[in-house]
């Protein structure tokens, strides 16, 4: 789906194009349930819907599968290779940045008991710790729902560069 006019893609490639947008069973196959699409624009407004539904439960599922932000992803995949491009940042080889960060990650972890989830894309190093630091104040229920929002906004962002509009 180059293009907004395009149709079909194979149900196993838009699995797998799925899943490392969002490694969530249900979207992955609510998605895929309703293809063939049109177009990239009615398989982004059902990925849309879906990614903004997910329960508590499915937000953990998800969360297994993103690396601390300031590590590296471990494999070759698609979903790994998104990961990199997002957490590349200019300030990556600032030590003091990187230390802070990574305390902040471990507070965060101990606090909320889940990695720390934000859409590192279009942030620096810099803005990413302020939000951590800004976050690690919210109550439980506030900060479960920015992480469902950041995984929602991560899951479009990535299904956007594959199947631009």
């Amino acid at each position: 789906m180059a293009d907004s006019s395009a149709a079909v893609i194979d149900s196993a490639e838009l699995r797998e194009a799925l899943h490392s947008c969002l490694g969530v069973h249900r979207f992955v196959e609510e998605v895929v349930a309703g293809a063939p699409y049109a177009t990239s624009d009615d398989l982004l407004a059902t990925a849309d819907r879906v990614a903004a539904s997910l329960t508590p439960a499915e937000v953990d599922e998800a969360l297994a599968h993103h690396p601390r932000i300031g590590e590296r992803a471990q494999g070759e995949g698609r979903a790994q290779q998104f990961s990199r491009g997002e957490q590349a940042a200019a300030e990556a080889s600032d030590a003091d940045l990187v230390d802070a960060i990574a305390a902040g990650n471990a507070e965060y972890e101990a606090r909320f008991d889940r990695v720390f989830l934000i859409r590192a894309a279009g942030r620096s190093r810099a803005e990413i710790l302020a939000e951590l630091t800004r976050r690690l104040r919210l109550d439980d229920a506030a900060e479960a729902a920015t992480v469902a929002s950041e995984l929602h906004g991560i899951t479009m962002l990535r299904l956007q560069s594959l199947y631009p509009h």
